[in-house]
């Protein structure tokens, strides 16, 4: 199929999601604020918010909240981080058993003026959550510029799943991830899947809507399951400012199901293919299957 080459026009219904409630009235984001943390689910106002922490899912992001790359589709922001905080994986920590988190999941941004590309912070944060808590924890990792020993500093902590995120297909990764390779994130994963303890499972999400072709999302998920990925999640892209990459197509929710469909054929243990579905969302599903 190809792709729509314009702006795709007003946002079709089943994307338009009111959020039940105030966020910022959430006895939890009151917590998280007096911890100091950041959480994917609040800075993106995640629709999916309600649904994931009432089923004792979240997700930290950990690192800061400036990212040194320079990707087209996200809201981050770009520029000189400051020194990763030492105290912040006890902060997770503790947020996560006051929580009464049953499946964390710990993400970053990408920290490429540290030499580990910040692997030790990241198993750092692991570790304190085990020690407070019984959650499970799942880790989304940058590229960390593979460095595959890194990469095995992040495998020694242990997580249940380790994720990395593709984001869109090969083509798209010039105008889409400028500084990332299509190649090195499959290899990472590959990695990952050779170097894994027993249990981690490992996987990888895509955005639909950036400009792909449907034969092109078949055929990243047959590179990711060669690579030995077992979680393979699809959601639609949604432009967070005008200044980002247009919105191409809005997949509709039967695209969506035929397309979860093509992949859980490939093998995946686990496939969660919807419109508003992220690469987080109710992740403690996959586990539990």
């Amino acid at each position: 199929m190809t792709p729509v080459n314009k702006r795709a026009g007003i946002r079709p219904e089943w994307l338009k999601v009111r959020v039940p409630g105030d966020l910022a009235s959430l006895p939890l984001s009151r917590l998280i604020n007096d911890f100091a943390l950041n959480t994917v689910c609040q800075e993106a106002r995640c629709p999916n918010i309600f649904e994931c922490w009432g089923a004792g899912t979240a997700t930290f992001m950990v690192l800061g909240e400036i990212c040194t790359r320079r990707c087209t589709f996200c809201a981050v922001g770009r520029g000189t981080p400051l020194v990763a905080d030492a105290d912040e994986p006890r902060r997770v920590a503790e947020a996560v058993e006051k929580m009464g988190v049953r499946h964390a999941v710990i993400t970053m941004v990408n920290r490429d003026d540290m030499p580990d590309g910040g692997a030790a912070h990241v198993a750092e944060t692991v570790h304190a959550v085990r020690d407070r808590s019984g959650a499970a924890v799942e880790v989304l990792i940058s590229d960390l510029e593979g460095n595959r020993d890194a990469l095995r500093v992040v495998i020694a902590s242990r997580p249940e799943v380790l994720a990395h995120n593709v984001e869109t297909v090969p083509r798209l990764y010039s105008a889409v991830r400028p500084v990332a390779k299509y190649d090195r994130s499959i290899e990472l994963l590959r990695w990952a899947h050779e170097e894994r303890n027993d249990g981690m499972l490992t996987k990888s999400s895509l955005m639909l809507g950036l400009g792909e072709t449907e034969n092109e999302v078949l055929d990243v998920a047959r590179d990711l399951r060669e690579a030995g990925v077992d979680i393979f999640t699809m959601g639609q892209y949604l432009a967070p400012t005008e200044r980002h990459h247009p919105v191409r197509r809005y997949y509709t929710p039967d695209e969506f199901t035929a397309l979860g469909d093509a992949a859980r054929a490939l093998g995946f243990h686990h496939v969660e293919s919807a419109p508003l579905v992220r690469s987080s969302y109710m992740a403690h599903r996959a586990v539990a299957k």
